[in-house]
């Protein structure tokens, strides 16, 4: 089976019965700000970031609540911790913080950089924790990684490629901190412990774009999607990159962020970037066989891939993570919608 078979022909062609899309019927007046997703043994987090608001869900997809953020703070980046409680980067604001279950602020952290008579802003975007239980954060705005704990200064670690944007971080199977460099079109790893603290691994591809990235579930890698590149990068723990070619419907079709199903299986988001010319078309999710894991063909020659169609369209699909019971759940940032793959 080739990377084309199975793909929607038509943005007339049925939606998968297996996506449903939630509103997260957020308060103001901002629209298109739907940005991440963590999920809780209990809850599915959703950051409204215009709209200064976290849509709390149920993992029926029955909306509980929203959480009120200070005024213009723009709450990013989601991280649910080793101990299953809430954290959110205050983007605009320059902070993070710990809610409780009802969305009251019980950690504070200032990711302020700070000299001489100046403060800095390096509006931290994505987060996650490490090893040690400490939180990281990409400083979009200043090209560097932070490191911090509650009650103490964050260390930042400056990137040598300059307007790098940093977007996506993750904990790497040896330990290190991972992520991507969007403007960078680089893979980064931070080691604090290292002489050479950070290293980035630029992709064979110019001008990528990756965005999302996930360690593998068993083997000693990683994996990023490129949106602009329009390729899956799997990249090992000394920086090898192998990049895989994928066969998208459109040529105007890009991808967003990536996850791992509970059979080891690799989605992927695809959806019409309206910048580019080129018709209208649907956005669908790409689910690449396991056996990805341990191809070494960039063109995927006989690995299976199934395309699951979107109900709505033009959402300029963001997010996506797997929860414990197997389904799969991700944002629509334009359109405003939580979409839920049943599959357990």
């Amino acid at each position: 089976m080739s990377a084309t078979d199975n793909l929607p022909v038509s943005t007339e062609s049925p939606s998968s019965p297996l996506i449903t899309e939630f509103d997260p019927y957020w308060q103001g007046p901002h629209t298109g700000s739907t940005h991440e997703v963590a999920i809780s043994k209990d809850f599915v987090f959703v950051s409204g970031q215009l709209m200064d608001q976290i849509a709390k869900f149920d993992h029926a997809g029955q909306l509980l609540a929203h959480f009120n953020m200070p005024a213009g703070s723009g709450p990013h980046g989601l991280l649910i911790d080793q101990e299953d409680q809430l954290w959110v980067s205050l983007e605009f604001a320059g902070t993070i913080v710990r809610l409780d279950e009802n969305g009251d602020t019980t950690e504070f952290i200032d990711t302020t950089i700070r000299a001489s008579g100046a403060y800095l802003n390096p509006a931290p975007h994505g987060i996650c924790q490490g090893p040690d239980g400490s939180i990281w954060f990409t400083g979009k705005r200043t090209s560097t990684v932070g490191r911090a704990q509650p009650g103490q200064q964050p260390m930042h670690f400056q990137l040598n490629t300059l307007a790098a944007l940093p977007i996506f971080l993750t904990p790497g199977p040896d330990g290190n901190i991972w992520g991507t460099e969007l403007l960078g079109s680089a893979i980064l790893r931070v080691n604090p412990n290292r002489p050479d603290r950070v290293q980035e691994f630029p992709t064979p591809t110019p001008n990528s774009r990756p965005v999302g990235i996930i360690p593998d579930p068993q083997l000693p890698y990683l994996w990023f999607s490129e949106e602009a590149g329009r390729k899956i990068g799997r990249i090992n723990l000394e920086g090898r990159i192998q990049e895989f070619t994928l066969s998208l419907l459109q040529p105007n079709h890009i991808l967003g962020s990536l996850t791992f199903d509970r059979d080891l299986n690799l989605w992927v988001q695809v959806y019409i970037d309206t910048t580019l010319p080129g018709p209208a078309g649907p956005d669908y999710l790409l689910c690449i066989d396991k056996a990805i894991r341990t191809s070494t063909d960039p063109n995927l020659f006989g690995v299976p891939m199934t395309t699951h169609k979107v109900p709505s369209a033009r959402g300029m699909l963001h997010r996506i993570k797997t929860d414990a019971a197997g389904n799969i759940w991700f944002t629509e940032m334009m359109t405003d919608r939580v979409g839920k793959v049943t599959l357990a």
